[in-house]
């Protein structure tokens, strides 16, 4: 499952080695799409319980794309 460990990467580089605040992630919450910083999406999801990594579309840190799920 290459596509976990490229959301685990980028999560563990923002919360040990940057500003997660700077990091947004898009996720899937029915039938809409809801933007959070990381830090929050983390509380949210109670670390992944509520909201499992499946559902995380997009991750941006300012207006890079560091990870985008192809929707089909």
């Amino acid at each position: 499952m290459p596509k976990k460990g490229k959301i685990a990467e980028i999560f563990s580089k923002a919360l040990y080695a940057d500003n997660p605040s700077n990091y947004f992630v898009v996720y899937r919450d029915f039938e809409n799409f809801k933007q959070v910083n990381l830090r929050d999406f983390i509380t949210l999801s109670e670390n992944f319980q509520l909201i499992p990594i499946t559902r995380i579309i997009k991750i941006q840190k300012g207006k890079k794309i560091l990870y985008q799920k192809h929707i089909q």
